[in-house]
This record gives structure tokens, C-alpha cells and sequence, in this order.
């Protein structure tokens, strides 16, 4: 089974893809981020997340998508355009897979370290070794979004599914 793990973001979208076989075991197919112009419009910005994410999905077709809920409590302004663009990465792949599930930040932490209190460099770790890396994957976006195809990959799906009407 192929996965595409997702980290929403307006100015990066953090993706990861990895393909499961019997056993967990667990394979890295791809990670990166797409990233957007800070000193483009708004729904410019967003249109460049749909085509990253559809090229994404007719790139690698998974067989689910993963995508980490949001979480912030600081900057609303922030959190409102992040929703937005979580919203497009949403719709896109629900459009084009039909099997989409979110998972939590506590919930990727406790799949991944075992402790939903982990700190982002624990999470980073647990990724490397899990899928063999030689080293910690970079950007952060695009280790969460690996930390969260792997959530879905351990947990066996149970995460908030959507499913097509």
C-alpha cells in the first residue's frame, strides 16, 4: 500500500510517500515540500498547492492519504490562511484518492516515539530509523509529513476518515 503523508502549510507543504508491505514493513518512495511565493496572492499561492498535490497523486497514485490536523494557538491570522491552504490539500485529495485520513500532532507523536509529549527532534529521529535513512530527513515540513504517512502506515488507519458521499 502507498501512502502520502501530508504536513499543510501555506508557505510549505510538507508531503512524504511511502509504500507499507506485510509486516510494517516500510519503504521511502519520496519526500520534499511545495513551496509557495511569500509575495504572491493569496489564491495564487493556493492554486500552486493543488497543482503540487495533484502531481504528487498522479505521480505515485497512493492507495490513502494522510494529513495532519492543525494546530495552533498563537496566530490566528497564520492559522486562518494555513486552513485555507489545508483545505485545498483537502478537497484535492479527497477529489483524487478518496481515502483521506488526519491524525492529530499527539496522535503522530505517540505513534511515532510512543509518548505523545515527544519533541520534534525525537519525531525526526524515530523517522530516520524506521525508513533507514542515513540521515534525518530535511525540511521539517517534509519530516512531519513523513512522520504522519507513517502514523497511518502503523496505526492500521485509524485515523478520522472521510469518505466519499
Amino acid at each position: 500500500m502507498v501512502i502520502l503523508g501530508i504536513d499543510p502549510g501555506l508557505e510549505r507543504v510538507g508531503y512524504g510517500v511511502i509504500e507499507v508491505r506485510r509486516g510494517s514493513q516500510f519503504s521511502l518512495l519520496d519526500y520534499g515540500v511545495i513551496k509557495t511565493p511569500a509575495h504572491h496572492p493569496v489564491v495564487e499561492r493556493l492554486t500552486m498547492i493543488e497543482q503540487g498535490i495533484t502531481q504528487l497523486m498522479e505521480k505515485y497514485h497512493p492507495d490513502e492519504v494522510a494529513v495532519e490536523e492543525l494546530f495552533f494557538t498563537k496566530n490566528v491570522t497564520t492559522g486562518i490562511v494555513v486552513a485555507e491552504a489545508r483545505g485545498v490539500i483537502l478537497v484535492t485529495a479527497h477529489r483524487l484518492c478518496g481515502q483521506l485520513f488526519e491524525y492529530t500532532p499527539n496522535q503522530i507523536k505517540q505513534a511515532i516515539t510512543g509518548w505523545g509529549g515527544a519533541d520534534k527532534q525525537q519525531i525526526q529521529q524515530m523517522v530516520k530509523i524506521i525508513l533507514k535513512m542515513s540521515a534525518v530527513p530535511k525540511p521539517d515540513d517534509a519530516a512531519d509529513a513523513l512522520a504522519v504517512a507513517i502514523t497511518h502506515g502503523q496505526t492500521g488507519a485509524l485515523g478520522k476518515l472521510f469518505r466519499m458521499q
